[in-house]
């Protein structure tokens, strides 16, 4: 194995100096991004992702080192593990970043090569943070007693969109690809029932719509649509690695989540509680912060460990912990800060920077082929034809058209389905910037449909109610 660089070279420089440079940065990305939003009345997640895309492409034009490293994204990571498991640093570059690679590793070699693989790496810590408080806070906002009550639209909202883009992305893949195998058909149908909800839970709190009724529905359908999504990518790798369904790994993957969401719920507040007698010689307010902090990590770390994402803890720990549960410190109404409101700066920090980085893996010159293009263009009408007919499982009143927009984003989690994919050798090229494509389109097009939809139906609804008023 080749080294990455010829010479060491020692300096006194504080070798954290390259990730606050990288991180600001980001920072000031996000920033102008979110301003610009604002000021074209958008929401902010909208003006965060376009400044990536823009930012990323624009300084890879003019050769900035750094971008080359931060657009490959995870693969920094899988390809260390090749490299250290005794893969030839060409070749495992090669095999996970195509042609990318040797530019890559050009860089890599460079004199700061070093520094921009700590920047990048520091970079994706922040923005997994960032999604799991995201989600942190979207269960804070989230009442357990109205998730019960749209508990069976959220779960048919959930079944129809995993299954319904699955099929038309099955028939959209096997219309564009006939002389493919059916096991790549049947990963991009697997590919397009993903919902990333982080983008729609920004977009609902942009709007002041988080404790609506379709908020309810959508947040509980991404919930259990990942648990779905986590069992049909199951059968596909299964059918792909062993040629055969692997009951038994699809049982496994079941039997966890439910394990593991039936113990946080029935477990969860019981740990609340031991947590606060544990620590209440503390100050109420870091008793708040660090109880609060522990069981949220505790729980994504958990979520992972049986498999499911990590969001889906922090959403669960944001449900169980309430202001009321440190009754220790007196009336909860009476404390200076709310749970919410001591982790509103860690969350207006850490969240942009999420999506000011997956702007920047954006790579712009992969749809410069128009066959690439042409099959972005039938999964993309797959991908939100199947989930606005997931909008048909809400009732109750709840806009459909609201609930079907809100579950198109794919996001990250589309994302991480296409590198499975591609690591697993279906995928090839030009499938995987179809996919990225229809990925960055969806999540592009869902903030400005949420909030005309979501406009349209108070107007609707204030014109009923004054019809109502008149009637009387």
């Amino acid at each position: 194995m080749q080294p990455l660089a010829d010479s060491v070279v020692v300096t006194h420089d504080d070798p954290i100096a390259p990730v606050i440079f990288g991180v600001t940065l980001i920072l000031v990305a996000a920033l102008a991004g979110r301003y610009g939003a604002r000021y074209l009345k958008q929401p902010s997640v909208l003006g965060e992702l376009i400044t990536g895309i823009l930012l990323g492409n624009l300084l890879y034009l003019f050769h900035y080192d750094l971008i080359v490293v931060l657009r490959e994204g995870t693969a920094c990571l899988q390809l260390g593990t090749l490299a250290l498991s005794g893969v030839p640093w060409e070749q495992a570059a090669q095999q996970v970043m195509g042609a990318a690679g040797r530019e890559f590793l050009a860089v890599l070699r460079g004199p700061r090569g070093g520094e921009y693989l700590q920047v990048a790496q520091a970079i994706d810590i922040f923005s997994r943070y960032g999604i799991i408080f995201l989600l942190f806070h979207v269960g804070l906002d989230t009442c357990v007693s109205e998730l019960r009550t749209v508990g069976r639209d959220s779960l048919q909202v959930a079944v129809i969109g995993v299954a319904a883009p699955f099929a038309l992305g099955f028939a959209a893949a096997w219309g564009m690809l006939p002389e493919a195998e059916n096991v790549k058909h049947m990963f991009l149908g697997a590919t397009l029932g993903a919902t990333s909800i982080g983008i729609t839970a920004r977009v609902l709190n942009d709007l002041n719509q988080q404790r609506s009724r379709e908020a309810h529905i959508i947040i509980g359908a991404a919930v259990m649509d990942d648990v779905l999504g986590l069992v049909m990518l199951a059968i596909v790798s299964g059918i792909v690695v062993t040629g055969s369904v692997a009951a038994h790994e699809i049982v496994r993957t079941v039997l966890l989540a439910s394990l593991f969401i039936t113990s946080v719920l029935l477990l969860g507040p019981h740990i609340i509680r031991l947590l606060i007698m544990l620590l209440r010689r503390l100050d109420v307010m870091e008793a708040k912060l660090f109880i609060s902090f522990i069981f949220v990590m505790a729980l994504a770390w958990l979520a992972n460990l049986v498999g499911l994402a990590t969001i889906v803890g922090a959403f669960a720990g944001g449900l169980l912990l309430l202001d009321s549960q440190f009754k220790v410190w007196g009336d909860h109404r009476s404390h200076k800060y709310s749970i919410k409101e001591l982790f509103a700066p860690l969350e207006a920090i850490l969240v942009p920077i999420f999506f000011v980085l997956m702007g920047l893996q954006v790579k712009l010159e992969t749809f410069l082929d128009w066959k690439v293009v042409a099959m972005a263009v039938g999964l993309l009408l797959a991908a939100t034809a199947g989930k606005l007919l997931a909008g048909l499982g809400a009732r109750g009143g709840a806009s459909r058209l609201a609930v079907g927009v809100g579950m198109l984003p794919r996001g990250e989690v589309g994302l991480v389905f296409a590198s499975i994919g591609k690591s697993l050798g279906v995928l090839d090229a030009p499938m995987f910037s179809s996919v990225v494509l229809m990925v960055i389109i969806t999540t592009l097009m869902t903030p400005p449909l949420l909030e005309l939809v979501l406009r349209k139906r108070d107007v609707r609804q204030g014109g009923q109610e004054a019809q109502r008023r008149r009637c009387q």
